[in-house]
């Protein structure tokens, strides 16, 4: 059995290679999980509060899960996107720094047919070695600003719609159930008064319980 020192090892030697050189992919999964383990903790929250009645929680929990859904979905596909977007602009030279700049010059790269063009890859180029270090630390900057750009329009504008539109769906469809439920209730006349005295006292009488959309 490894001793902990021994394991602390592995994982660093893990943690570097995969987020070494790639700090933009370690924002994306890092937030993936925080928003796990918040929505982990939501949804405890609900299961294990007494407080909370069996038929609230009937509904609750559905609602937590799903808006744990969406808050991982969204802030992962908007997150990445941001950053694959950037990453792209980077390695095809579309966005970069004069050295760079220079370095694809000085080897007859042509602006018009490579530059920003899908198929070119300045990390493939068989002298890339001469500007690596300038490259990777510039492409690692352009990937943890789009990861962080990424993550605030998703947490901050993109989410919390999709949740209200969610929301908002679930609602309507509770309050169909709910007015369903209630016209299939059988009426029935109070001792002393006919069923049709009984209607029209009722269709004339206000409530206040009334819930208009």
């Amino acid at each position: 059995m490894k001793s902990p020192a021994s394991l602390f090892s592995d994982f660093k030697t893990v943690m570097y290679k995969n987020y070494g050189e790639n700090p933009g992919k370690m924002l994306v999964h890092t937030g993936v999980l925080g928003w796990i383990l918040s929505s982990l903790a939501q949804v405890s929250a609900v299961i294990f509060n007494d407080k909370i009645s069996p038929e609230q929680k009937t509904f609750l929990i559905p609602q937590e899960i799903a808006d744990a859904a969406i808050n991982i979905l969204s802030f992962y596909a908007i997150t990445s996107s941001f950053k694959n977007v950037a990453s792209k602009l980077v390695s095809t030279g579309k966005i970069t720094t004069k050295p760079v700049k220079d370095f694809l010059t000085k080897n007859g790269v042509n602006s018009n047919e490579h530059i920003g063009k899908l198929g070119f890859n300045i990390e493939n180029m068989a002298n890339f070695s001469d500007i690596k270090d300038e490259y990777k630390s510039f492409k690692n900057g352009v990937d943890v600003v789009a990861s962080t750009v990424g993550s605030i329009i998703s947490c901050n504008l993109v989410t919390p719609v999709l949740r209200n539109q969610y929301a908002a769906k679930k609602q309507k469809q509770a309050l169909a159930k709910m007015n369903k439920v209630d016209g299939n209730v059988e009426l029935k006349s109070p001792r002393g008064i006919s069923m049709d005295a009984y209607m029209k006292m009722s269709a004339n009488k206000y409530s206040s319980g009334s819930l208009k959309i």
